[in-house]
């Protein structure tokens, strides 16, 4: 019976650790899978950075030269929940020439899509890049500049040109994908909101003070 007893004991005791270890082992995996999601997305979102514009095209450090997207704006417009977020400001001799604002379309056709949306100090677009989506393979990825050319459709519109900001299904200026219309309808109303966005704030965005900007970079350095 003693015996027994310390069999079971054992065996509990086993199977407790095992189950530590276990647990700690998934732990450590999570932890890791969710740095190395968010090192990838940081990695795309500086090739993005990049593509929007070209090195040539400014002068400073375009990653660590930011403005915080604080309570001043209406996040809203740009599909954003909070205020941990910057917009990278591009410069010539110090000027503002660029703004590469963070935007999120909340109705892709799988979840939502992230993009990074550049906009000329004349309210022109610079560019659009995707930086995250899960949408389908085939037919909705086609908003990724790898899949398709179909997002430079975006470069240098502004809100002053005579385009009705939709799909042509909708009785727009914008093509849609060939059996997906929800992805590209949810991008084009994200980047027309962006450049609402920026219409509204033009003037904190151009313009965020010496100051403030090198308090921004050294804080993301």
């Amino acid at each position: 019976m003693q015996e027994l007893l310390s069999s079971i004991r054992r065996n509990a005791v086993g199977l407790a650790l095992f189950a530590m270890v276990t647990a700690g082992a998934i732990a450590v995996t999570q932890v890791l899978t969710k740095e190395r999601i968010a090192r990838n997305v940081l990695e795309a979102e500086a090739k993005a950075l990049n593509d929007i514009v070209p090195q040539s095209d400014y002068d400073n450090d375009l990653l660590t030269d930011v403005i915080a997207l604080d309570q001043r704006f209406n996040l809203n417009l740009l599909g954003l929940r909070s205020e941990d977020q910057v917009a990278h400001l591009a410069r010539n001799d110090g000027q503002v020439s660029t703004v590469i604002l963070p935007v999120v379309a909340p109705d892709g056709y799988t979840t939502a899509i992230r993009l990074l949306v550049g906009i000329h100090a004349d309210g022109r677009i610079a560019g659009v890049r995707v930086v995250e989506h899960k949408e389908t393979p085939g037919l909705g990825d086609k908003i990724d500049h790898r899949k398709s050319d179909w997002i430079f459709s975006f470069d240098g519109t502004s809100l002053f040109d005579t385009l009705t900001w939709a799909v042509k299904k909708d009785g727009g200026d914008f093509d849609q994908f060939t059996g997906a219309t929800i992805t590209p309808r949810a991008v084009v109303a994200a980047v027309h909101q962006a450049l609402q966005f920026f219409q509204q704030h033009q003037a904190s965005l151009l313009n965020p003070g010496p100051a403030a900007a090198a308090q921004l970079s050294s804080g993301e350095s």
